[in-house]
């Protein structure tokens, strides 16, 4: 859908977008690799979210934005609407010499952005918002690396103000042994609100003799209580099958990081980054993909 062809600028891959549905466009916020190896992040709209792209000539983040936090780049962004900021608020991987760390950033149309800093020190990752808060806390899904723990999974934590979190509540595990999702899990886009709970999409790793394979499932959370699950999906619902997510500077990676709901066609469009190299977009009914979830098992409370 999006490969670094289109860039109006030399680049070398384009991938992992946030997305929002923004006056009538579709707006991704798009992680750009050059070709240093080090990315920032660009802003492409288009008015039905697939074709007719217009891609801005200048980052809207860029590496060392947040100083040496960042100096190795900007990474994986996910966006949500939170109406209490009025605006889009950013989180984001940013990569300096200390290792991987959670950033934010708010906008409120996607040209001018306000640098809100570093907001889980390193090494964590792979954060996404909820789009309100829950008891007077903002609540935030993220991938902190524990030392103890073999494997990298979801955890929650809270905040009064976007700026000082909790300690973190385990969410989703890596199922141990020969799962799909075995190796490390994180959590894709900002999850969506059904009359059921929460619509989460999260990628899980699978180590094969050919290397890392990523693939996306489902999770269903309660909507007062993000931190349980009520229903996971035992088998995976997307794989890199075409050849441009089997091929690419990362192989065999589908990475779903932007989700939007067109209510009025009952409509998911999920984006993602495909093997590292370009954006992918795939489609489902919302309404099939709700009532597929809910036929799927409430998981063991090992997570195996």
């Amino acid at each position: 859908m999006l490969n670094p062809a289109d860039w109006p600028y030399p680049v070398n891959t384009v991938f992992n977008p946030a997305a929002a549905q923004v006056d009538g466009q579709t707006v991704l916020v798009c992680r750009v690799e050059d070709r240093r190896g080090i990315s920032h992040l660009t802003v492409a709209r288009s008015l039905d979210g697939a074709t007719g792209w217009e891609i801005s000539p200048t980052p809207l983040i860029s590496a060392g934005d947040l100083g040496e936090a960042s100096r190795w780049g900007v990474e994986d962004p996910r966006v949500v609407w939170l109406e209490d900021q009025a605006a889009w608020v950013l989180t984001f991987t940013a990569y300096g010499p200390a290792g991987p760390a959670v950033a934010m950033a708010r906008t409120t149309d996607f040209v001018e952005v306000e640098l809100l800093g570093v907001v889980m020190p390193p090494p964590d990752k792979n954060a996404s918002l909820l789009p309100y808060r829950i008891d007077g806390q903002y609540v935030m899904f993220h991938r902190p690396t524990i030392q103890d723990m073999q494997r990298s999974d979801v955890w929650l934590s809270r905040s009064p103000d976007l700026r000082s979190w909790s300690e973190p509540t385990l969410v989703l595990p890596a199922r141990p042994g020969p799962w799909w999702d075995n190796v490390r899990i994180g959590m894709g886009p900002p999850p969506v609100l059904t009359t059921h709970g929460w619509l989460a999409v999260y990628h899980g790793i699978k180590s094969v003799a050919g290397g890392l394979v990523y693939r996306a499932g489902l999770a269903l959370l309660d909507a007062e209580r993000p931190e349980r699950v009520l229903r996971r999906t035992d088998e995976w619902v997307f794989s890199p099958v075409e050849p441009y997510e089997r091929t690419g500077d990362a192989p065999n990676v589908v990475f779903p990081t932007g989700l939007v709901h067109d209510v009025e066609q009952d409509r998911l469009r999920l984006y993602y980054g495909a093997a590292d190299t370009c954006v992918g977009l795939a489609s489902a009914s919302y309404s099939e993909v709700v009532d597929f979830l809910l036929t799927c098992p409430a998981p063991e409370p090992s997570g195996a």
